[in-house]
């Protein structure tokens, strides 16, 4: 539990240390000014170059030649935001008061997720809702399905041990993780302090560190402590998708060292860089990744998509059925 707070307290201090430090004499609203800070930028403090095997220099000379002098706020945008994008991190963005830059990539595989089926054909009409957990038996009432769209800061004691206690006697219990796009890295640690019975060692984590593309920090630990209310010690089927991201994927990371919880779904996309951002010459601001989650190998790999344990796809000819859902209901009838 201290290491995510320390981590989220330097990215903090970092972003704000660079809206301290950004001088007023660097002020200007020259195009070739504005790329050259961003691309410096990034090239100084982005975490995963190697790992994607981006040729940033190459980036520069592509880029840079769309510059030119009297080209508008909305030309120069798009070159600087497309230059981000080939960094294809949806933890990067530039921002200005007229358009967000973004990589999107729950677009890299097909959409896996229909709330409505499982509405139709899975819930009872008076499901439970508690916080931010949608939650219901299914598959005959022997299984908990909670549907967990969003980390939202707003998991607490109180949710979890009634969502949790509700389904104690069932075989198992499924959480569903597919698009959810991330959010308040405390509720990860919230939730999965609620599957573990001793202080576990999930990944490790490190920070860029220096201006070199391989300068980063030492690798530091990052534990899960259980949680003294209700925990849950049968089987857990985790579902994710490409959509799946930041705190999902994070959640998603964790789960390879708990070895009562199995991923089910597809590879999720990843977001495991904490982003810092800063402002260009001209205002704009603009983030992009600065750390590394590591598995337990201290690989950064996981950063390209937590591949799930079970692989299964939502079949889009047949709305009246979830595969996902079917594949994970099968973890937990087929030893019966």
């Amino acid at each position: 539990m201290k290491k995510k707070i320390t981590i989220i307290i330097v990215v903090l201090f970092f972003s704000s240390c660079e809206k301290l430090m950004f001088e007023e004499n660097l002020a200007s609203t020259d195009p070739m000014k504005n790329f050259e800070y961003l691309w410096k930028e990034c090239d100084e403090k982005y975490a995963y170059f190697d790992l994607k095997n981006i040729n940033w220099e190459a980036k520069k000379l592509e880029y840079s030649s769309r510059i030119f002098e009297g080209m508008t706020e909305d030309e120069l945008f798009h070159v600087l935001g497309g230059m981000l994008t080939e960094l294809k991190d949806d933890h990067t963005n530039l921002i200005s008061n007229f358009n967000v830059s973004f990589f999107g990539v729950n677009y890299s595989s097909q959409d896996n997720f229909s709330w409505r089926t499982i509405v139709d054909n899975y819930l009872s009409e008076k499901y439970y809702i508690s916080g931010p957990f949608a939650h219901d038996f299914i598959a005959d009432g022997e299984i908990g399905y909670v549907r967990f769209p969003a980390f939202t800061g707003t998991v607490d004691y109180l949710n979890l041990d009634f969502v949790l206690n509700r389904y104690q006697n069932a075989k198992g219990l499924i959480l569903d993780l597919r698009e959810n796009g991330g959010g308040a890295v405390s509720d990860v640690f919230a939730l999965l302090s609620r599957f573990v019975e001793t202080t576990t060692l999930v990944n490790y984590s490190r920070i860029k560190n220096g201006p070199d593309h391989n300068d980063f920090s030492d690798a530091e630990p990052v534990y899960v402590t259980p949680n003294e209310g209700v925990r849950y010690q049968k089987k857990v089927a985790v579902l994710t998708d490409r959509g799946t991201y930041s705190a999902g994927s994070f959640t998603s990371l964790a789960t390879k060292a708990l070895p009562n919880i199995i991923l089910v779904g597809d590879t999720t996309g990843g977001g495991l860089g904490l982003p810092n951002g800063g402002q260009l010459p001209n205002g704009w601001t603009y983030r992009f990744s600065i750390t590394q989650a590591l598995t337990l190998s201290k690989s950064p790999d996981y950063e390209n998509g937590v591949p799930p344990d079970v692989h299964a796809l939502f079949d889009w000819n047949d709305l009246t059925k979830d595969e996902v859902i079917e594949r994970a209901i099968l973890e937990f009838t087929s030893d019966q």
